[in-house]
């Protein structure tokens, strides 16, 4: 039986602040020894780790400490210097992250990291990374090829190869990266939205006969499905097409021993501390 892969989400942002350097060392701290993020980049083209493709009000503070009042600019419209002014170090109160998450351990301060900061700061752990982009609004991110590449130039920077594996719901990401770097391993997300509109973000591939069928047909190694729909069936298929099951994102003691006990080969979870525990 292989071990399962318990996987940090955006560090452990039930404890800490999400895709922030103290969020991760704090978690490493823990025992957590796998990550997964998100990188988007800036209009001057570094690689910044954030879940959101435009600043999120519930964790942002502006550079007088001000909450945002609304959505805010998009990562690819500021440079990295701007995006550095913010604070993203605690929750909003009150806020729906805030419910979600009401043991977070604040870090004011704490900013938006480069990629290269956290592959540097923690270099003995593996990272899940998420390539950020959304083919509904092309406008809002780098194009995919181009958020790609940049992603694998810091990685080949810190000779991270080896401890990375990149992932996107938007499928043409991988089958750039599969071709530019057949070393990098690979993650296939899907979600009932990306399904349904599978010849969008799948470009152009439609989704049948099955889901775990249609990563095995981009000769993926890894499936990333949203837990909650996840069935066993599922999981039992996608071992059958030789693929490993990394659902996200489970946060309940119920839901991770359920989908232990159904084979799961590792789990996303905002709280990692208890899926090691169970582990």
């Amino acid at each position: 039986m292989r071990p399962l892969d318990v996987q940090g989400h955006r560090g452990a942002r039930a404890l800490f602040p999400e895709n922030t350097v103290e969020g991760f060392l704090g978690a490493a701290a823990l025992g957590v020894d796998a990550f997964e993020l998100d990188v988007g980049l800036t209009a001057d083209g570094v690689v910044v780790v954030s879940h959101d493709l435009a600043l999120n009000p519930d964790i942002t503070r502006d550079a007088e400490g001000a909450w945002l009042s609304g959505r805010g600019p998009t990562l690819r419209s500021l440079t990295w210097a701007e995006v550095r002014r913010y604070d993203v170090g605690r929750i909003r109160p009150g806020s729906r992250t805030a419910l979600l998450f009401p043991n977070q351990t604040p870090c004011d301060g704490a900013r938006i990291p480069t990629l290269a900061s956290v592959l540097e700061a923690l270099q003995r752990v593996r990272f899940t990374i998420e390539v950020k982009t959304d083919p509904s609004h092309p406008d809002w991110t780098a194009s995919p090829h181009e958020l790609a590449d940049a992603t694998l130039a810091v990685i080949d920077t810190h000779q991270a190869a080896a401890r990375v594996m990149v992932e996107s719901f938007d499928w043409r990401v991988q089958r750039h990266v599969r071709v530019a770097r057949p070393d990098i391993r690979l993650a296939w997300l899907t979600r009932a939205e990306t399904v349904r509109d599978a010849v969008l973000w799948w470009d152009g591939v439609t989704a049948g006969p099955s889901v775990p069928a249609c990563v095995a047909a981009e000769r993926g190694l890894v499936w990333a499905p949203d837990h909650s729909g996840l069935t066993e069936a599922d999981i039992q298929e996608a071992h059958a097409l030789g693929l490993h099951v990394l659902p996200w994102t489970v946060n309940q003691p119920a839901d991770m021993r359920r989908l232990i006990g159904w084979g799961v080969d590792g789990l996303i979870s905002d709280r990692p501390d208890l899926a090691r525990a169970l582990r």
